[in-house]
């Protein structure tokens, strides 16, 4: 069973995978899911699983959909970085992808294991394909100098601030401050960067930006990439940001601030 026990008293239950999970959680470490959309403690153990009490969702509640994101931040999970399933699936990217992208990667080690398996499988050139690092974990943000000597130093490489896990794992009000070290850290080592997850959502769902979209689409331009969520005006978000990033890249340079003459007047 899954983080919610099928007991009388909850009748809410899930599964996850993989359902080795519920087996390190323990009581009072946290969870969330979707985003932190729901978030909740471990209240104890049972057979079934893991019974969790509901403590944050939105005023309207919440409705759990499956395939949504799981985040137990507290919780030591000891997962590999590669599972057998990936492996499976290396056999096909190696001889094919140009680029790789590396979900949770969490220290230098694991990143050491793939370049292994692929070394396996395209011993002449596997240096030649890309890898991009997500960063999402506490732990990813400490071992990210390490991280990236051990990626860099042989094959191209780059990083994704993955901010939805992020935020969830090491708490909403600090992820403004670790993407600002992220990007410290990868412009002094010339690493690019990729700023990802819902930058423009409100235009890219809903045809219309907010504020607060239009400020982070534009302090992403100190990145090297930007990534957008599918959604039905998708179009229109490309084309508002590469006119807000065209006007940017004119005051910022990566984290520096190029003091051009101003035109507000």
């Amino acid at each position: 069973m899954g983080p919610f026990a099928a007991l009388d008293r909850f009748p809410v239950q899930a599964t996850c995978e993989p359902p080795g999970i519920v087996e390190r959680l323990a009581e009072g470490d946290p969870v969330f899911l979707d985003d932190g959309k729901l978030s909740g403690t471990v209240e104890r153990r049972v057979p079934e699983g893991a019974v969790v009490r509901v403590r944050h969702t939105g005023p309207k509640g919440f409705k759990l959909k499956p395939e949504k994101g799981l985040n137990v931040p507290m919780t030591e999970l000891g997962l590999l970085a590669l599972t057998d399933e990936d492996r499976h699936s290396l056999d096909f990217v190696a001889q094919h992808a140009d680029l790789i992208g590396y979900s949770f990667v969490q220290s230098a080690a694991d990143v050491r294991l793939l370049q292994e398996e692929l070394a396996k499988r395209r011993p002449a050139d596997w240096s030649r394909i890309g890898l991009i690092a997500k960063i999402e974990t506490p732990v990813a943000v400490r071992n990210l100098p390490e991280i990236i000597v051990q990626a860099a130093r042989h094959q191209p490489f780059g990083v994704m601030i993955a901010r939805g896990d992020l935020a969830v794992e090491i708490g909403f009000e600090r992820l403004a401050e670790m993407q600002e070290e992220i990007l410290w850290l990868c412009e002094a080592a010339h690493v690019p960067v990729i700023w990802a997850t819902q930058v423009l959502e409100s235009l890219v769902k809903k045809g219309i930006p907010t504020r607060g979209d239009m400020t982070d689409a534009a302090k992403s331009a100190r990145a090297e990439c930007v990534m957008l969520n599918k959604g039905p005006y998708v179009a229109d978000a490309v084309a508002m940001l590469d006119r807000l990033l065209v006007r940017m890249t004119q005051n910022q340079s990566k984290k520096t601030p190029k003091l051009r003459r101003l035109n507000s007047w």
